[in-house]
């Protein structure tokens, strides 16, 4: 699954709909929502995430949060480090062969402490 699948999957379940209901009313194929719930496909792009909003008549706040779980839900990243650090670069090949082994609290402690440092820097205080 991806976060985009997820929270499609969320909001369907809380209506009651089906997947092939839902991909009916919205003009495309079970398979192909299937396939992108499931991170089978790349991301969908803008005019289907519009669709889907307005299909499960989304506020504004909601939408916008669908959109950015769309921009995080590519399953398959491509991380150029040419011209970074060479720790930017032991980063990326660490977390390439050792994502599929991680179990999800360590994911999370990832992503908040990323999450966390970037913040920081952003606000103007130490990133570490």
């Amino acid at each position: 699954m991806t976060p985009f699948g997820t929270r499609v999957r969320e909001f369907r379940k809380a209506r009651g709909l089906s997947l092939k209901k839902m991909a009916t009313d919205l003009g495309v194929t079970s398979a192909y929502f299937s396939a992108l719930e499931h991170g089978h496909r790349g991301r969908p792009g803008t005019g289907l995430i519009q669709q889907i909003s307005g299909y499960f008549e989304l506020s504004w706040e909601e939408c916008e949060d669908l959109e950015r779980l769309a921009l995080l839900s590519h399953p398959r990243v491509v991380v150029d480090t040419s011209g970074l650090s060479p720790l930017a670069t032991e980063l990326a090949n660490l977390l390439s062969q050792s994502i599929g082994e991680m179990d999800e609290d360590t994911i999370e402690w990832v992503l908040h402490e990323i999450r966390g440092r970037i913040g920081a820097k952003e606000r103007g205080g130490p990133a570490h």
